[in-house]
């Protein structure tokens, strides 16, 4: 159960889920959507699990992302931005009490730092170590490397 979770004495946190696809969908990163699952399930349960996606995605990858239970988003403009932009709005709108960033991209420390400022758990999980944001590992509460 996650720290805030705990603190607030609920059973399970709401774990919102949020996979940079063009980031962690690399050929030099062996990544399974149910592995990104599994650690987010560690801290309570996912209320949104979202993969993003570019307009470049294979279908492949589009009908894996649903089968594994996500929500795929697809756009044709920036999959940083769009992240970014819906990963804060859940934790202002809704009962995410974490929020679980996979992406290796530096770009989503100021997510981070807006969650934890709204009180949420953050959790970086980066692909593998090579190219791992370090930024990112020291400005969430915890983090996890795939392949560990």
């Amino acid at each position: 159960m996650g720290l805030v979770g705990q603190l607030l004495g609920h059973e399970r946190a709401g774990i919102g889920l949020f996979v940079d696809g063009p980031n962690v969908f690399r050929s030099e990163f062996d990544v399974d959507l149910d592995d990104l699952r599994s650690i987010a399930t560690e801290y309570g349960n996912v209320r949104t699990a979202r993969l993003y996606l570019d307009e470049h995605a294979t279908p492949g990858l589009i009908q894996a992302g649903e089968a594994h239970g996500f929500e795929v988003v697809t756009t044709s403009g920036d999959v940083d931005v769009k992240l970014a932009v819906d990963a804060t709005r859940a934790v202002n709108e809704s009962h995410i009490e974490t929020v679980v960033i996979a992406s290796r991209d530096i770009d989503f420390k100021p997510v981070l730092e807006a969650a934890a400022e709204a009180g949420c758990q953050t959790v970086a999980v980066a692909p593998g170590e090579y190219g791992r944001s370090d930024a990112l590992v020291a400005t969430a509460h915890e983090s996890h490397t795939l392949g560990d």
